[in-house]
């Protein structure tokens, strides 16, 4: 489906991330990697992926709290892999903490890198997009980004202003071939959640599996985790032609937690 395309992913070496550009390079697209984490690691998943579906892939580890690295990422994607159709903006972190105790330098950080850097990645991105008259933005959002929790106030601003970012590029770059949408998950098991439902499993005295059973009762009806391959799926519908008239709109894919 998307063969001869060409994504960027940010915050692709685990997670979410890594559930998507598996599933883009599935469907034979080009893959730049791009994340923290062991060198090994990520060159051995880098080359299971290229292996597996015979697509390039490549990795860049550009920090996306500096604006500077997010230029160089852009243009390393669009020269190493010899175009940039797709840009998908996953890359986050988290820290909670009521808003009296927030500390500034983690709010600084988590709005520089979940809202600022995707801000940046689809500016510099969207000329490679305007050029071929055809591009796919997609921004892995959250429920947090449609409601609220508490302890996550940076979290949810950041996540919320990706909401405004969204509506506005897709405004723009409406009649032009150019796309941008959010994909809303619930909980999905990524080492962030799973680092909540530990806590969780301590402060209550419960094993693992109860801690997140009880998290899940709490926000996702279907009492079950969304998966990386099942956010990746839907990115691969945003990025086909079937979705062309789909732009500027959040998608939940979250058991049920926004119906409530």
């Amino acid at each position: 489906m998307l063969q001869g395309k060409a994504a960027l992913v940010t915050g692709s070496t685990s997670g979410i991330g890594l559930g998507i550009a598996r599933a883009l390079a599935a469907q034979g697209c080009a893959v730049m990697l791009n994340g923290f984490g062991d060198p090994g690691e990520i060159e051995t998943i880098r080359a299971d992926i290229e292996r597996q579906h015979d697509v390039q892939v490549a990795y860049n580890g550009a920090d996306l709290s500096r604006p500077d690295e997010i230029a160089a990422l852009v243009a390393a994607t669009a020269e190493q892999l010899g175009s940039l159709d797709i840009l998908v903006n996953n890359a986050g972190i988290q820290h909670t903490a009521p808003v009296a105790d927030f500390p500034a330098a983690m709010w600084d950080k988590i709005i520089a890198i979940m809202l600022t850097g995707a801000f940046h990645a689809i500016r510099h991105a969207l000329p490679h997009m305007q050029a071929k008259g055809w591009g796919r933005i997609v921004n892995p959002s959250s429920v947090h980004g449609l409601v609220a929790s508490v302890h996550k106030i940076a979290y949810v601003s950041a996540k919320h202003g990706i909401m405004g970012l969204t509506k506005t590029v897709a405004l723009e770059m409406a009649g032009h071939g150019i796309t941008c949408n959010a994909i809303n998950p619930g909980f999905v098991r990524t080492e962030l959640v799973q680092a909540q439902i530990d806590d969780r499993a301590q402060k209550i005295g419960a094993s693992a599996e109860e801690a997140a059973r009880d998290m899940l009762s709490e926000k996702q009806p279907s009492l079950d985790f969304v998966t990386p391959e099942q956010i990746g799926a839907l990115c691969v519908f945003l990025c086909s032609d079937a979705a062309a008239q789909i732009t500027g709109v959040p998608i939940p894919i979250d058991g049920g937690w926004t119906a409530q």
